[in-house]
């Protein structure tokens, strides 16, 4: 499979973009490893003759993400934890009212459908910050993804258990796309 010229619009109907969050600390045990899913996101990407004359855009709604799953832990994770993550996630780590957009924008595109490499300004809570998405064609799906460490962007991991449970600063941001 390879990528079609063109412009192709993507989101939640063409696939998934996940968060993978650790744990850190003495009382990391406690805690869970999340994969935390945008529901509310659109990205259009316009694929030229050559990688060099491509380009990607990618908005979600801060307050969309969503706890999927949780692993690790003393005890499995409730729908009430999954609700107060998402309560913290919105009103103490990204203060989604205020910082309603994340947004990608590229600045190169180069490599191949099997080996592409796309480096973008990403915006988080309106601090904006470059990173190097990696991606191939695989089964013909785009995947890919990236890892950031939270700090970068000024926001500080969550923690709890008084600071002995923390979410760990390096987050994995991936997708599974059907271009």
């Amino acid at each position: 499979m390879t990528l079609t010229e063109g412009s192709h619009a993507f989101g939640p109907g063409s696939g998934r973009l996940l968060v993978r969050t650790g744990r850190t600390g003495l009382g990391r045990r406690a805690g869970h490893d999340l994969t935390i899913e945008a529901t509310r996101w659109e990205g259009t990407a316009d694929v030229g003759p050559d990688p060099a004359a491509s380009s990607v855009t990618l908005s979600l709604d801060a307050d969309s993400l969503e706890v999927r799953e949780g692993s690790g832990g003393v005890m499995p994770l409730t729908d009430g934890d999954r609700a107060e993550i998402q309560r913290n996630i919105r009103n103490k780590v990204l203060r989604t009212d205020r910082h309603p957009k994340i947004t990608f924008r590229s600045t190169r595109v180069a490599g191949t459908p099997e080996d592409l490499s796309v480096d973008g300004d990403l915006t988080i809570m309106g601090v904006t910050r470059p990173v190097t998405v990696r991606a191939a064609v695989e089964g013909g799906r785009l995947r890919g993804g990236t890892t950031i460490a939270q700090t970068t962007w000024g926001i500080k991991p969550y923690s709890a258990l008084l600071g002995t449970l923390k979410l760990a600063d390096e987050v994995e941001i991936v997708f599974d796309l059907e271009p």
